[in-house]
């Protein structure tokens, strides 16, 4: 069975027995062994909870689930609900952006607001791509406080 199948297959039977319907489940491989999926449903707030405290808990669920279904193999899965985390990522990115623009102007650090380690990560290589050899970012704090600032490179 591919991994798609055990994927799709198991996350039907976990949302059947928490008793959410949904419309479609979209699976596609991003990269070798990274899946992307995205359920689309008409009660969204449920699947994603608060700040996607369910949306978390649900792929890590999914996660066990399907590597035992898969004999252990490994493969990482990003579970998305309607694209919540896809405009969570582009927000963050947009205000990194802006936050960059302001280092630049005023030369003084920035601070972007707490992040899950999800968005932190990809601030922190967009920073790293190309246009952005001036930046230097660093995470600060403890848990669910945790924040990225942006700085010139000394």
């Amino acid at each position: 069975m591919e991994i798609e199948d055990i994927l799709k297959e198991t996350l039907e039977e976990v949302l059947e027995k928490i008793g959410v319907e949904y419309s479609k489940i979209t699976i596609t491989e991003e990269e070798k062994d990274n899946f992307f999926i995205n359920i689309q449903s008409d009660n969204p707030s449920l699947l994603i909870g608060y700040h996607g405290d369910n949306i978390q808990a649900l792929q890590h669920l999914l996660k066990t689930l399907s590597w035992k279904k898969a004999k252990n193999e490994q493969f990482n899965i990003l579970l998305d609900v309607d694209n919540y985390r896809k405009r969570q990522e582009e927000n963050a990115l947009a205000i990194a952006e802006r936050k960059i623009e302001g280092v630049r102007k005023m030369g003084r650090p920035q601070s972007l607001p707490p992040m899950s380690p999800y968005l932190r990560r990809k601030v922190h290589l967009m920073c790293m791509g190309a246009g952005f050899d001036d930046i230097e970012t660093i995470s600060e704090g403890t848990g669910n406080r945790r924040h990225i600032i942006i700085k010139l490179k000394s």
